[in-house]
């Protein structure tokens, strides 16, 4: 028997009776486990995308309290409307998850099944890769190349206006704006590393910059800087070849009239896709973008729930969807996403930067829908990631696939409690500690009069 699968599990008489979670840091990135625990010692995993607050898991645990689990799409349909775009959505998405873990471990089958069955047996996977620091474009074609000695036949990379940010004379911008947006918001620049912190939003200048979306930023690209990069991508094309799929990601924030440039330049490269090159907020924007060039555009990340979607797909704003099952409301809202995709003839790609909770979670969705290029892989540089958990195969990531599990919910047995303890967040210490205050938080909830 599997730990924490009750094969014996009445699943009429299942009842949610907990909820409690644990950060960690470095999965890659920042991420949230939570658990939810039953009257029947089944417990169901799910997880927070990184950098969002817990908080918005945390206020939705006394609407849930009590409620029999395997009602996923009854519970989702209560607590939806407290999720939003972005990191918002997380609270929904990660309890949402964990809903499907626990109701196809109290069926004894896998989540794949309950969405309907699966049309593969295994999911590709594309790589993404970062070179820290200076670097060429060579470099990067060095670094790709590893990604496809292991095995991985799709890869993507980061390309945008950092890479310009030591060569004079190819960005232009106001005088000392781009200084300031080093100093507050390296992540708008696509500095290696840079992302949004607590002290950022706190400070006044810091926040004035990283809500100026990218029209408005006043950052242009010269042909000198269109010349580099071009150089770069070139660069890269010569190491990895042109057989082997390359999307792009992380331009940095720049007006749609630039991106059509660059987008003109890079189009001899066979670029699998650009990605998030405007906010996705700006559908007639993603509409002249996509109208202005041969490569796909590509967005999606950040969009919570179906409708979003089924708003740039019906406007041919898009080539490609990109959705995070941590962001756009679960598992059965991605597979949802996906029917619409299908039926409009765009194509899916998955987002995925989480720890192997969410993985799975996206494997089992993507081996549930028609179609799907591939499911993003963020930790190749994570010697412990797959060690999270407990119960999948020893190596987890095969000739750059991932084999759909069989086992119920998930398909994992457990957390690894040791190697979790090892990586907790400093910030946010402590392991599935008691969440009791949380219990009775109460708002009236509807949403009509």
């Amino acid at each position: 028997m599997s730990a924490g699968i009750n094969f014996c599990s009445a699943p009429s008489e299942l009842r949610i009776t907990d909820m409690r979670f644990v950060d960690i840091d470095g999965a890659p990135k920042r991420c949230t486990l939570l658990k939810i625990m039953t009257n029947q010692g089944i417990e169901g995993y799910g997880e927070i995308r990184d950098a969002a607050s817990k908080t918005y898991a945390l206020m939705l645990k006394s609407r849930i309290l009590g409620k029999n689990p395997c009602n996923v799409d009854k519970i989702f349909r209560k607590i939806k409307q407290f999720g939003g775009h972005s990191r918002q959505g997380g609270g929904v998405s990660g309890i949402e998850i964990a809903l499907w873990d626990l109701a196809g471990k109290a069926y004894g089958v896998p989540l794949y099944q309950l969405l309907g069955g699966r049309f593969r047996d295994e999911v590709r996977l594309y790589c993404d890769t970062d070179v820290e620091g200076r670097h060429t474009g060579r470099d990067m074609g060095y670094a790709l190349k590893k990604r496809m000695e292991m095995g991985f036949t799709f890869l993507k990379m980061d390309l945008g206006i950092g890479l310009l940010l030591d060569q004079p004379g190819t960005l232009n911008a106001p005088l000392g704006y781009i200084e300031e947006m080093k100093k507050y918001a390296p992540h708008i620049l696509n500095v290696q590393g840079g992302s949004v912190t607590a002290d950022m939003v706190r400070h006044q200048k810091s926040y004035q910059i990283v809500t100026t979306p990218h029209p408005m930023t006043g950052i242009h690209i010269t042909e000198k800087g269109l010349d580099y990069l071009e150089n770069y991508v070139e660069e890269v094309r010569d190491v990895i070849g042109y057989e082997v799929p390359l999307a792009i990601d992380h331009f940095g924030h720049v007006c749609v009239e630039d991106c059509i440039r660059f987008a003109r330049r890079m189009e001899k490269y066979n670029i699998a896709w650009m990605e998030d090159m405007v906010p996705w907020i700006y559908t007639d924007q993603m509409v002249r973008l996509k109208n202005s060039t041969t490569i796909p555009v590509c967005t999606g990340e950040d969009i919570y729930l179906k409708e979003g979607f089924e708003t740039l797909i019906k406007t041919g704003a898009v080539s490609i969807i990109h959705p995070d099952i941590l962001t756009c409301g679960g598992a059965l809202e991605l597979k949802k996403i996906g029917d619409i995709a299908a039926e409009n003839g765009v194509a899916v790609a998955i987002h995925m930067a989480e720890s192997p909770v969410a993985c799975m979670a996206a494997v089992h969705v993507a081996a549930a829908m028609q179609y799907v290029l591939a499911l993003e892989f963020h930790s190749v540089d994570v010697p412990w990631w797959s060690d999270i958990v407990k119960g999948l195969p020893k190596p987890l990531i095969q000739n750059g696939f991932i084999k759909v599990p069989e086992k119920p919910g998930l398909g994992i047995d457990g957390l690894n409690e040791e190697v979790i303890r090892e990586h907790i967040n400093p910030n946010i210490p402590g392991y599935f500690e008691p969440t009791d205050e949380w219990n009775t938080e109460f708002s009236n909830d509807r949403i009509w009069s």
